[in-house]
């Protein structure tokens, strides 16, 4: 651990879950759909602060952002609710990202109720996608609903946490200069999933695009592969073009535990994003594994 040596870390993005005793509809039904990672079989278990304290204990952990989990569309509260539990036993998560669906039309009563648990910091609604970037029809980003609620979010204190394919991030651009009062924390480095020399352009010019708006910051995590293991080579290039486009002001390291459990140990992604930063300054590395994440998610007020 030579290379986090007396560093603080704060991860940016990761869930708790128990799909024995909650309903989350993609891991708990039988026609689960196919995960980016390919067979997600090995998470559909429950994940509570014991495992991810078990995971994290070579690390000085500083604080964590838990961020929705898909659970019951039906139930958004009921998520807040159980998570305030789990901070009542444990200690853990120290903020959470919630679930809000902009597009339905009782969005402002949910965003009031969410905003009221003094941990939330943001919310999170995966904007309808396209399947590839050959696909040019506009993304759920663009509908008039969808951004009457976004519009909504500032109202209440919340940030924005957009997961969304690079090939909608033009539309996150457009958001971003349209609504400057609300943040955006851009999930899972833009998604550059397709690591060809055009997946990576096109990924690079996305995000070049949306590197330009202030108020848009970056979550570099979820940069596994299918099918393969979490690669120090391979995801070298994405974590430094993402640090060169966004500056160590605006990026934060996260693990999406236990999602990339799928393909590397917490150790692994933690350690591998302190080799790939290894020549950076002591205060950057501070910004990028820690102070970032306490600044933006104002931990300092979590009660």
């Amino acid at each position: 651990m030579n290379a986090l040596s007396g560093i603080r870390i704060v991860d940016a993005h990761h869930h708790f879950w128990d799909p024995v005793a909650n309903y989350y509809p993609w891991l708990c039904d039988a026609g689960r759909p196919p995960h980016r990672y390919g067979d997600h079989a090995a998470i559909c278990r429950p994940y509570l602060p014991a495992d991810y304290l078990r995971d994290t204990a070579a690390f000085e952990l500083a604080g964590s952002v838990y961020v929705e989990a898909e659970w019951d569309p039906r139930d958004p509260i009921g998520e807040m609710r159980y998570i305030e539990g789990l901070r009542r036993q444990s200690g853990w998560p120290t903020v959470a990202v919630a679930q809000a669906w902009l597009d339905q039309p009782d969005v402002e009563r949910t965003l009031e109720q969410v905003s009221a648990f003094a941990f939330v910091r943001g919310i999170r609604h995966k904007p309808r996608a396209n399947s590839s970037p050959s696909d040019a029809r506009s993304g759920g980003m663009t509908d008039s609903d969808w951004r009457r609620g976004y519009a909504l979010l500032a109202n209440h204190g919340l940030h924005f946490e957009l997961q969304t394919p690079w090939w909608h991030l033009h539309e996150a651009e457009q958001l971003a200069r349209d609504f400057p009062a609300t943040s955006i924390i851009i999930n899972h480095t833009g998604m550059p999933s397709d690591r060809s020399d055009e997946g990576m352009t096109g990924w690079r010019r996305a995000m070049q695009g949306v590197a330009q708006c202030p108020n848009v910051f970056v979550k570099i995590s979820g940069i596994g592969q299918a099918g393969g293991r979490w690669s120090l080579d391979l995801n070298r290039p994405v974590v430094r073009d993402t640090i060169g486009m966004f500056g160590t002001d605006r990026c934060m390291f996260a693990s999406n535990y236990p999602v990339d459990s799928l393909c590397a140990s917490f150790e692994d992604i933690f350690l591998g994003f302190a080799t790939m930063v290894s020549d950076v300054s002591r205060e950057d590395k501070r910004r990028l594994f820690c102070d970032n994440a306490l600044r933006l998610y104002r931990m300092d007020a979590a009660t």
